[in-house]
């Protein structure tokens, strides 16, 4: 894997996400790397931090990388694809970060039999813990799905699902970081309320969090047999379980999640 060059087009939050754990947990080069986003400014910075291949534009990613890993909004993806089709020969792979988009249809768009694979990671691939949901298409053998996995691995963990899936693995960690940092800054804000330093508020909130999610993970205990333990009969935690249920915690991310899955169905129509 040393010598793959792998291309981003698109350089933005999830790109650079994956880029730095890629660059800290594999022995791929740097310079194997290729970068292109229309902010220029940007991926000169991130030429001079990580020492990537800045290229002057998505053709010349296409033709630099063996894989090419299309960060970019759902909405231009089409515009993307259909300038860069022309610059990949069928022995490439391309890789989708995006929701909305079947194989199918990115087949498409490509007019080719290309190789693809469909992924779905989230941001804390930054820190090397994300969670990365992946699916291939028909023409990928068992080599590439090898390279394509041990690529992803590098910035967390990672799990084959049918494709029919992806649009809950949307919900279910793609997006959710996003309602983990809402309930750490709601614990924070509730330490805060109690007299607590909001510094040292953060730092239990967020440590507690990463505890009690290795704890399923690790333990392999149903997360119900788990609250259960810190619930005492007539107790704080029970109290502050009573009230979280009074209000609806449960049911608001359930319903939460419910319009996540939907709105990823639709992000290619918008």
């Amino acid at each position: 894997m040393k010598n793959i060059k792998i291309g981003f087009i698109g350089a933005g939050n999830m790109a650079q996400a994956m880029l730095k754990g890629m660059l800290n947990n594999s022995e791929i080069e740097s310079k194997n790397i290729f970068v292109y986003d229309l902010n220029d400014k940007l991926i000169g910075e991130l030429e001079e931090k990580y020492g990537v291949s800045k290229c002057k534009d998505q053709k010349e990613v296409a033709k630099s990388s063996d894989i090419i890993i299309l960060a970019v909004k759902p909405n231009i993806y089409p515009l993307v694809i259909d300038t860069i089709k022309n610059d990949l020969d069928l022995n490439k792979i391309v890789v989708s970060i995006t929701p909305g988009y079947s194989i199918k249809e990115l087949k498409v768009y490509f007019e080719k039999n290309i190789k693809i694979v469909r992924t779905m990671p989230n941001t804390p691939a930054m820190v090397g813990e994300g969670m990365t949901a992946y699916c291939v298409d028909k023409s990928i053998d068992e080599n590439d799905e090898n390279v394509i996995k041990s690529i992803l691995e590098t910035f967390g963990k990672v799990e084959k699902v049918e494709e029919k899936l992806m649009d809950v693995v949307v919900a279910t960690s793609g997006s959710s970081p996003a309602y983990v940092y809402m309930f750490i800054e709601a614990l924070a804000d509730g330490a805060v309320l109690g007299g607590m330093p909001r510094d040292k508020a953060y730092i239990f909130a967020a440590q507690t969090v990463l505890g009690a999610a290795q704890m399923v993970i690790k333990t392999g205990i149903h997360p119900g047999a788990l609250k259960d333990m810190v619930c005492s009969p007539g107790g704080t935690t029970i109290e502050a379980v009573a009230t979280l249920e009074e209000n609806g915690f449960r049911s608001s991310v359930i319903q939460a999640m419910k319009r996540c899955i939907e709105k990823s169905k639709k992000m290619n129509l918008q």
